[in-house]
């Protein structure tokens, strides 16, 4: 695939899905026949996914979901990559298409007042307002918007017990929320209304909208975003960031984590090292070596960091301006 040529597109809704086990065949079968990689969640309420591809594969699967009057119209966030940002294409069946562990809160019953990405700074700007990122930790960690508050939970379950304990005595009082993409604020501020508070707004279309919408010069946004796809983070101009990730855990890595003692690639990090069984570690090494294997035979493999796979590529083109070199001869 050409560079520049990659289109990835976010998007959920909240629609009754009875017959939602027998959509899972058709949607991936038509992702496979048009290049299209990623991840959908189907469960009874409703869509959820993250796919990339080539324009008229992506179109294909857009129009396939769309032109089905049970779903209908989208709101479509849309990036662009220099390659594929997933391995391989999961429509997968789920309770939830994001997990609160609440079967009691539907979004579409009632959700707190969408706030457009230009109006943002003005809400979070007030100081009668709290501000609370409802992503979890190892998100917020990367980067999140000036004077959030953190939940510091660990899944979006934990969310729930943070509002009793955390935000009881603020019912009447304005809370405003943000998540990656959007969704789930379409839960958290259910949750809310649900439990009495009054007045409860949420980040249209998540960070990811705002990071497009808002002139890096006007945001309040602060650090990379994480996302869940090859690129680990994005930046402001929906770049891919300078963060990594441990294969071990899963946690993001900065450079400054690869200087620990605890790191080791494809191994451990500073995050993990005391929690990995041996059987475990033993695996992580053995994947090591396979990973150190296909470099040295010049291949890619499954599991590269984005500046591996840009290192990758950059050597393949530099082998092949050799070879197209010594083919034609003296100048």
């Amino acid at each position: 695939m050409e560079a520049d040529t990659v289109v990835i597109v976010a998007f959920y809704k909240f629609v009754p899905l009875p017959d939602f086990e027998r959509r899972r065949i058709p949607l991936y079968n038509l992702c496979e026949r048009n290049g299209v990689k990623g991840t959908i969640l189907l469960a009874h309420e409703g869509i959820n996914a993250t796919i990339s591809g080539p324009q008229l594969g992506i179109d294909a699967v857009l129009n396939f979901l769309q032109s089905d009057p049970v779903i209908g119209p989208l709101k479509l966030k849309y990036s662009k990559a220099t390659e594929l940002p997933f391995y391989r294409m999961k429509v997968r069946l789920k309770k939830e298409i994001v997990r609160l562990g609440r079967p009691d809160i539907n979004p579409g019953d009632q959700v707190g007042e969408y706030v457009r990405p230009e109006d943002w700074n003005n809400l979070i700007l007030d100081p009668d307002v709290t501000l609370i990122d409802t992503r979890n930790d190892y998100e917020v960690e990367i980067g999140t918007f000036k004077g959030a508050k953190n939940p510091e939970t660990k899944s979006f379950r934990d969310f729930p017990e943070y509002v009793d304990k955390e935000l009881a005595e603020k019912k009447d009082k304005p809370i405003a929320m943000f998540c990656t993409g959007g969704i789930r604020c379409e839960k958290s501020t259910s949750l809310l209304l649900k439990k009495g508070f009054q007045k409860v707004y949420h980040l249209d279309g998540g960070i990811l909208n705002y990071l497009e919408k808002v002139d890096a010069s006007e945001s309040l946004w602060e650090g990379d975003c994480f996302v869940f796809d090859n690129r680990v983070t994005v930046d402001h101009n929906l770049e891919p960031g300078e963060y990594d990730m441990c294969h071990a855990c899963r946690h993001t890595i900065s450079e400054a984590d690869k200087e620990s003692e605890h790191y080791v690639e494809g191994v451990s990090c500073s995050y993990c090292h005391k929690s990995l069984s041996n059987e475990q570690r033993e695996r992580a090494v053995q994947r090591q070596k396979q990973v150190e294997i296909s470099k040295k035979l010049s291949r890619k493999h499954i599991g590269m960091t984005p500046k591996e796979r840009e290192t990758w590529r950059e050597e393949k083109l530099e082998a092949k301006r050799k070879t197209d070199r010594s083919r034609s001869g003296p100048s």
